[in-house]
């Protein structure tokens, strides 16, 4: 995809990705694991069909909305962790995480969970994510 995308970016991606679904094009690689956490998430649907409505939509942190392009951001990221053990160990909780829960969304929105924090951690302490602490978080997960 892109490394350092806008907002715009990643929304247009999405309701781009959303698109060629519904119209049956070819999507790459990325694309066709985006539209499949899409098609999991029928209720951003209406919205990722109205691109001008996507790219208007505010998601503050204040109107106390789940912003949909964040969400299925990470569902994509976490795809890729797991695809490449990335950081290392993370498709063996990935998979622990299926086998608790007995969902593959439900071990991503838990992974979502562990990853955020881990993300806050970094922004607080003005440091890179780091992979040892997103893994602690999911073992933990996993041992609850």
């Amino acid at each position: 995809m892109m490394f350092n995308p806008s907002q715009q970016d990643v929304r247009t991606f999405f309701c781009e990705v959303w698109r060629k679904h519904d119209e049956g094009d070819v999507l790459t690689p990325l694309e066709a694991i985006a539209a499949g956490w899409i098609a999991r998430h029928p209720e951003y649907l209406t919205l990722l069909a109205d691109r001008e409505r996507a790219l208007r939509a505010d998601y503050s942190v204040e109107r106390g909305e789940t912003n949909p392009f964040l969400h299925l951001s990470m569902h994509l990221s976490i795809s890729e962790q797991v695809s490449i053990d990335q950081p290392s160990g993370v498709r063996a909780a990935y998979q622990a995480l299926i086998r608790k829960l007995d969902s593959e969304h439900d071990a991503q929105h838990a992974m979502m969970e562990c990853l955020g924090e881990m993300l806050w951690i970094a922004q607080r302490n003005g440091t890179p994510p780091d992979g040892e602490i997103y893994l602690q978080h999911l073992k933990a997960k996993t041992a609850k």
